[in-house]
């Protein structure tokens, strides 16, 4: 460092980790963070929607025959059973629908029960969850995977 930069900023640059490396959130994330905080402790309509949209996919999941796994909360498990089919279904979905699902794989979930785990928030339309069971539809046929019975 030439003479100029060892005062100020350039040395707060060099020698304050925390100016480079740091992991603490801004106020303005922090102030937003508290506020929705506050906001769901005063209010259940956003809860009461997801629990909603999470039975309502339940439902349409089970209506298409897709197998879907028994939950009291607002995750709604389809059973895949099989690591890679898991993995290739959530390519298939992202890279043809532009829908974005995570497969549950071992050692979250034992063996032989791998699946794609689904989170309809309140914002999720019927359509949208129609549009995703019609997608999945398509590929458990296009893949030969067990329907439910």
């Amino acid at each position: 460092m030439s003479a100029s930069e060892w005062t100020g900023e350039g040395v707060i640059r060099s020698y304050a980790p925390g100016f480079i490396f740091t992991t603490s959130l801004s106020p303005v994330l922090v102030a937003g963070a508290l506020a929705s905080v506050r906001h769901l402790k005063a209010s259940t309509a956003e809860r009461e929607a997801q629990q909603l949209r999470a039975a309502q996919l339940k439902a349409i999941f089970a209506e298409a025959r897709l197998p879907v796994m028994p939950s009291t909360t607002h995750i709604v498990p389809l059973l895949v059973g099989d690591p890679v089919t898991a993995k290739r279904i959530s390519d298939i979905l992202l890279a043809e629908y532009g829908i974005y699902v995570q497969p549950i794989n071992y050692p979250t979930v034992p063996r032989g029960t791998e699946r794609l785990r689904f989170t309809p928030g309140p914002a999720h339309s019927e359509e949208m969850m129609h549009d995703l069971a019609r997608a999945l539809v398509e590929i458990w046929d296009r893949l030969e995977m067990r329907w439910a019975a």
